[in-house]
């Protein structure tokens, strides 16, 4: 086994190898404007790093998000891209999840990342490996009660401290844990998501509406 796996839903921009025991071989750089232009670089360097070339690969995993249209979208376009030309099967992993499995807390917590518009995605965890609810995207002060006491991970847990003030690091997801969560996953016979976005809102960018439409005379 040697999965490849990557994340650009988060201004991280993160790549791993596992070779079915271990990582070895990941790259992380913090860029939200730059996603589509440090992907490929990060992916040729980790293989180098390993000595490997990108034909050795047997899978793809890919960060589902949630995560803003334009960042998420460059990771699982790379990803179907280099599923479909290696003929390899894709995986999709939650941000969330992986940004869980990278924390390693025992008991209740919360991950959360930041959403812009000052909201933030955010998911319950029962422990490390186990979520208890459904990606959402939300304002901090409306989810202040239910996650109120519980220790938080992730940038939106950092950004807001009146509603997580048991926030702590890691702030971004790496693609070293969400390799090692997938690779326990896929050895434990589950079946992983398909690697399809998770945007839970629309994109910023959208057509006008009632515009003036001018035609020719």
């Amino acid at each position: 086994m040697l999965l490849l796996a990557l994340d650009t839903a988060t201004p991280a921009v993160t790549v791993a190898l596992h070779d079915g025991h271990d990582v070895i071989a990941s790259s992380s750089q913090v860029d939200a404007r730059r996603h589509g232009e440090l992907l490929l670089p990060a992916i040729d360097r980790v293989l180098a790093e390993a000595g490997l070339r990108l034909d050795a690969v047997t899978g793809i995993v890919a960060g589902i998000g949630p995560g803003p249209y334009t960042g998420l979208r460059v990771g699982l376009m790379t990803a179907d891209t280099f599923g479909l030309a290696l003929g390899v099967p894709v995986h999709g992993v939650c941000t969330l999840d992986g940004l869980a499995y990278a924390a390693d807390l025992e008991g209740p917590f919360v991950v959360a990342t930041d959403a812009r518009r000052k909201e933030v995605y955010w998911a319950r965890y029962a422990d490390s490996r186990t979520r208890l609810t459904d990606p959402a995207v939300d304002r901090p002060a409306d989810i202040a009660g239910q996650v109120a006491g519980l220790p938080a991970v992730g940038a939106g847990a950092l950004l807001y401290p009146d509603t997580f003030p048991k926030a702590h690091e890691p702030e971004h997801v790496s693609a070293a844990a969400l390799a090692r969560l997938a690779a326990e996953r896929l050895a434990a016979g589950e079946e992983l998501p398909a690697p399809r976005p998770l945007y839970l809102r629309r994109p910023d960018a959208q057509v006008p509406k009632n515009y003036k439409v001018v035609t020719p005379k």
